[in-house]
């Protein structure tokens, strides 16, 4: 006789078909987080209506009021409780799901909004009467004629009031508001021709704007410069390189900053998938990837990047709020990414970001004075007062000039070289003050040298320049003549699994480049024949597994390109010009000449800036003089 299987007992579970009311409940889950979900799919409905303003209002940190306003399109009377509908959208016919030129496109975001608060929906076509609907809890109520002049008001109260439970996971109304302002941010850089105002009304009134965008104009690199450096700030758009490049299909265009400009964090960074803002490791990867060779691993790079593209190419409907997309080929907007910024940095030249020179003088402000009535303001004299003061104070100077650590040495005449009359000869200052760093007057503390423009004067660091310039160079002949490959004399052999043994090979031909060579040795080793010569003894077990564990992360891996420029920076330190080393006049204009015609060269290999150009006109108000 067979024995009962312990584990069923007489209480066998029932499947049961849940109610509208908690599947709403359950998708309200996935789609709205927080406060800032519900902003984001309300604004993004406003977009999809054609709405060229739209305007929030929030309260307490969203949790008690959202309200969203647009002059968009509206909802017909009739069309008001279908759209409180799960999965009914004007956004799509339901036939190609990839074919999506809208934000929305799910049906979700109303019914989940109405099942977790209290939702009021007022709206009004054009040639129509305005209407209005209300939703709490799931308990949807008739339509009824309302008064509204056109577009759409929808307002949700009391977040989350039915599912009490998720209010005690929300954080403080701080936190709650600054996550709306970046929602808000993120969607006013994607849409600079619409104008966003964003208010807190706590505690009634008109409340205060928190954040405003107004509609840019121009064409499309000039309304998303302006629309950045409203939302980003100025400094962002002053030291912002201009992207546009196309590939396969894919056009990648908006603005990254210099590398002399980055953050502590990967805070600054916005990446959007035609129009959609989107969180991507893959995205961002790229753009590690792209300022690999110019920040430290503490700093991050800052930038705006737009990639449009055939909907086809891209799938959207992989998560429910939208935020992570898939592309059918991701090499090629990963690749496109990695080269446009690369080049971009390369024209960029020298140039290095102008908040160096903020900072710069912003430690070198005095003391403020007391306030008080300013009694007098000596008056800038003329290029030629000026010259026949220096002339007159020249004598006095002369027995400083022996022990004076600024002073430029002239190069020795040759016993050879027949005497001229120097007098008759041009100088060639003044055409190297019109350079872009100007011509050496001095060098302070054996390791700065000082270099006058035509509207100022540049500080440079000798010994983090030259190391830029020799490490530049050393790549260059790097990648002429390749990397050197060192044979292992007995080739060490590396147990993977089959899925890493496969995602190695796949990568076997970049790596070969680089001087590692892995070839496969049965099952689910591989064998590696070569490591980079440049490298020296290498523990190719370990190097192995950091390559499989970025390959997994990112999908490309760094590691030995990393240890190769890593060995370069080393050599490129030790071999450029020391701190404490006098350098002659033409020394320190030879240097400034390379580093004007050398990519990259407005920072260290390490990210921080080879120099700090200050303004004349920064320079007289340090003393008052304006």
């Amino acid at each position: 006789m067979a024995q009962a299987n312990p584990n069923i007992g007489d209480n066998r579970p029932v499947i049961r078909q849940l109610d509208e009311t908690a599947i709403n409940r359950i998708a309200a889950g996935e789609v709205v987080e927080r406060p800032a979900s519900a902003v984001k799919e309300l604004v993004e409905n406003a977009v999809d209506a054609g709405a060229t303003r739209i305007s929030i209002d929030i309260a307490d940190g969203g949790k008690t009021l959202i309200r969203v306003t647009d002059d968009g399109c509206g909802i017909a009377a009739d069309d008001l409780p279908l759209a409180l509908a799960r999965h009914a959208t004007s956004k799509i016919d339901g036939s190609d799901l990839l074919n999506i030129h809208t934000f929305g496109f799910r049906g979700e975001a109303l019914p989940s909004l109405g099942a977790v608060g209290r939702l009021t929906i007022t709206s009004r076509v054009p040639g129509g009467e305005a209407a209005q609907i209300r939703v709490a809890g799931g308990r949807m109520e008739p339509v009824k004629p309302a008064a509204l002049r056109a577009g759409t008001v929808v307002e949700l109260r009391d977040l989350f009031f039915a599912t009490p439970a998720r209010l005690k996971f929300m954080r403080t109304d701080r936190a709650e508001a600054q996550a709306i302002t970046d929602t808000v941010k993120r969607l006013a850089m994607a849409e600079p021709a619409i104008t966003f105002t964003l208010r807190d009304v706590s505690g009634g009134g008109e409340g205060r704007v928190v954040f405003r965008a107004d509609r840019e104009n121009g064409d499309l690199f000039d309304a998303l410069h302006a629309r950045l450096g409203r939302v980003l700030g100025r400094d962002f758009a002053d030291n912002a390189l201009r992207i546009d490049a196309n590939r396969d299909g894919i056009r990648l265009y908006g603005y990254a900053a210099l590398p002399t400009y980055s953050r502590g964090a990967a805070v600054a960074q916005y990446l959007f998938v035609n129009g959609r803002p989107v969180r991507d490791k893959m995205l961002t990867g790229a753009l590690r990837a792209a300022y690999f060779d110019f920040l430290s691993r503490d700093r991050h790079p800052a930038a705006a990047l737009f990639i449009d593209c055939d909907p086809t190419l891209v799938d959207v409907n992989v998560h429910p709020a939208k935020s992570e997309v898939r592309f059918r080929d991701p090499g090629i907007p990963r690749g496109l990414i990695v080269s446009a910024l690369r080049h971009a940095l390369a024209e960029a030249g020298h140039r290095a970001s102008s908040t160096v020179a903020g900072a710069t003088l912003g430690a070198m402000r005095p003391e403020q004075a007391a306030p008080g009535p300013r009694i007098y303001q000596m008056d800038r004299p003329s290029p030629g007062a000026r010259r026949a003061a220096y002339q007159a104070q020249a004598p006095g100077f002369a027995e400083l000039a022996g022990s004076f650590s600024g002073q430029v040495v002239e190069p020795p005449a040759s016993r050879d070289a027949p005497q001229m009359d120097r007098s008759a000869e041009p100088d060639p200052q003044p055409q190297a003050e019109r350079l872009p760093l100007g011509a050496a007057r001095g060098q302070v503390h054996e390791n700065y040298i000082i270099a006058q423009t035509a509207d100022g004067m540049v500080i440079v660091d000798q010994h983090a320049a030259h190391e830029r310039l020799v490490y530049e160079k050393l790549k260059r002949q790097l990648a002429e003549n390749g990397v050197a490959a060192q044979a292992l004399l007995i080739p060490e052999i590396v147990d993977l699994s089959d899925g890493d043994r496969a995602r190695l090979m796949e990568a076997a031909d970049d790596l070969s480049r680089l001087g590692l060579t892995v070839e496969p040795f049965g099952g689910g080793a591989v064998a590696v024949r070569e490591t980079p010569a440049i490298l020296g003894e290498v523990d190719a077990r370990a190097m192995i597994h950091d390559i499989l564990d970025e390959l997994a992360d990112q999908g490309e891996s760094q590691t030995v390109q990393a240890r190769i420029e890593a060995i370069l920076s080393r050599v490129a330190c030790h071999g450029s010009v020391r701190s404490g080393r006098r350098m002659r006049a033409e020394e320190m204009n030879a240097l400034l000449r390379e580093m004007e015609t050398t990519p990259h060269s407005g920072q260290c290999n390490h990210g921080r800036p080879t120099y700090v150009e200050l303004k004349l006109s920064d320079i007289e108000r340090l003393f008052g003089r304006s």
